[in-house]
């Protein structure tokens, strides 16, 4: 997994599924919320369609809003690309940060699988790329876009989370 820069992040992994299953794991809430924080993702994959991350109950049952994230579909092509606007809605301070752009990319590795590439371009939004570079970890915010992408890998490879 690599890390480049503050405020255009770049977070590549490479996982044995194939980019249709990697596809489905990211925009399916049946399948994104069992991995990373818990929260049930929902896409309308259409240019403009909405985007936002449903709290967890574990979240609601500590005072987090019932949307913890938030955005605008801009472009989709499954199981390949998909760009978005996204924005931490649970925090007052970083949803004032405004929204960001977050790129996924899903190409065929060969024998290693697929390669998904992350790229989130955190412009202006200083307190959101320290939280999803993994650097409040030890504040009790989580480990980021690292966490992430290594729970969704554990899930699709072994059937099993990281951690529960």
């Amino acid at each position: 997994m690599t890390t480049t820069a503050t405020t255009t992040q770049v977070h590549r992994i490479y996982i044995k599924a194939t980019p249709e299953a990697i596809w489905q794991a990211i925009t399916d809430p049946d399948w994104n919320e069992r991995y990373g924080y818990g929260g049930r993702g929902s896409f309308d994959l259409r240019p403009g369609g909405r985007f936002e991350v449903a709290a967890s109950p574990e979240f609601l049952a500590a005072g987090a809003p019932d949307v913890v994230v938030d955005g605008e579909v801009l472009e989709a092509d499954p199981p390949r690309r998909l760009v978005q606007t996204w924005r931490m809605a649970m925090d007052p301070g970083l949803a004032a940060e405004g929204f960001t752009r977050l790129t996924y990319e899903i190409e065929p590795a060969g024998a290693a699988g697929t390669r998904l590439t992350i790229t989130h371009d955190l412009e202006g939004a200083p307190g959101l790329a320290a939280m999803v570079n993994g650097e409040l970890e030890h504040t009790g915010a989580g480990g980021g876009w690292a966490f992430v992408l290594s729970d969704l890998k554990s899930l699709l490879e072994t059937g099993s989370r990281l951690a529960g």
